[in-house]
């Protein structure tokens, strides 16, 4: 396995010479670059896997050796780095490598502020829950700045006392609720016509436990997420993107089921497409069909009879343009002809939110404090 390189900001970008001066670029083709620059202010320190299905070996695996080194020699520039931006996946925060980095910017005199942010914030509706750190170089404090909590919610413009919701750095719950506002839980995936489904019981017709099945029915209801059917393609192209078969036998019961009314889908990692189980969402296509209708009593048919239900759902992978819609690149973006699904599907699963972070470089580039930087 390759360990995660380190690239030297490109000359001529402005954020990149005011901000971290090292970047990981979580992409190792360099042509999925061609039609624009990097963004290099950034730094993703660490393997994902350190701290959520791998070893967790924290600071003690080898593979962080290039961010440690990062935090040697960082008080030791004569001309340090005025805006740091970090990402991570959300357990990051609970690490002794989190702490390290704290204590060496502290030391250095960045002000900074943590974020566990997900896309639905924007009202965009794909989870894709992250650790993120804004650090600046300066005396004063964020106007937003909340010493040993993290945010999760974007702070307001011009406002340091906006309503928002912290957990602590050390455990806590992302899902506090904001004061002052209880969350819709009347169910919003629609029917065809775009009209409310008629009032039915909740029925746990999948591998779900309750709580799973009324998180959905909250994240449906939330008016202030989109629906998917505006990030979606109007012709998704060839029929491979339909699932086999073999994987709607397999993994029926497991799947995460999606319409274009529904206003959630689950976080797409890079297995998606190759993997079924855990890797994102899947679109019902066929949405007069009443899923509780198929998956009521499915276990119990023949295997010829449960395809038969099945395929009337007419499940679909998402496609790799729709994916790029959720994770906000432009219409302009594109891959390379010589780029295969499968690779775009691993490149997008390793990919960032390009909105989440254009909004949070914002709140640093703008933020003021007492001293210029």
């Amino acid at each position: 396995t390759r360990k995660p390189g380190l690239f030297p900001p490109s000359k001529g970008n402005e954020i990149s010479r005011a901000a971290a001066p090292w970047t990981h670029p979580g992409c190792r083709s360099p042509a999925l670059f061609r039609r624009r620059k990097p963004l290099n202010g950034s730094l993703r320190p660490l393997p994902r896997f350190l701290f959520r299905t791998g070893l967790r070996g924290d600071a003690a695996d080898g593979r962080t050796k290039s961010f440690l080194y990062l935090l040697r020699i960082l008080p030791r520039l004569r001309k340090p780095p005025r805006y740091i931006l970090l990402e991570n996946v959300k357990g990051f925060e609970g690490s002794a490598t989190r702490d390290l980095l704290v204590q060496t910017i502290e030391k250095c005199g960045f002000q900074y502020q943590e974020f566990l942010l997900s896309p639905t914030s924007l009202g965009i509706p794909n989870s894709r829950l992250r650790y993120f750190l804004i650090a600046k170089l300066q005396s004063s404090p964020f106007p937003f700045q909340v010493r040993g909590q993290i945010l999760t919610e974007f702070p307001e413009p011009g406002s340091g006392n906006s309503p928002r919701r912290e957990v602590a750095v050390a455990g806590g719950s992302e899902r506090a609720a904001e004061p002052g506002k209880e969350e819709n839980t009347e169910p919003r995936c629609r029917s065809a016509d775009g009209t409310p489904r008629p009032g039915r019981e909740a029925v746990l017709f999948k591998l779900e436990t309750a709580e799973e099945m009324q998180r959905k029915r909250q994240r449906d209801g939330d008016l202030s997420v989109e629906m998917l059917r505006g990030f979606l393609e109007e012709d998704s192209g060839p029929s491979r993107y339909f699932l086999p078969p073999k994987p709607l036998l397999r993994y029926g019961l497991l799947l995460d089921v999606v319409k274009p009314t529904c206003r959630r889908s689950t976080c797409f990692t890079k297995g998606y497409g190759s993997y079924v189980e855990g890797t994102g969402s899947v679109l019902q296509t066929a949405e007069e069909v009443q899923i509780e209708d198929v998956y009521e009593a499915l276990e119990t048919l023949p295997e010829e009879e449960k395809l038969r239900k099945l395929a009337t759902l007419k499940l679909r992978y998402f496609t790799p343009r729709e994916i790029a819609n959720l994770h906000g690149f432009p219409p302009e973006f594109g891959f390379p002809e010589q780029i295969s699904t499968k690779q775009r599907y691993r490149l997008l699963g390793n990919s960032l939110n390009v909105l989440v972070v254009a909004k949070l470089i914002a709140i640093l580039l703008g933020s003021s404090g007492n001293d210029s930087g």
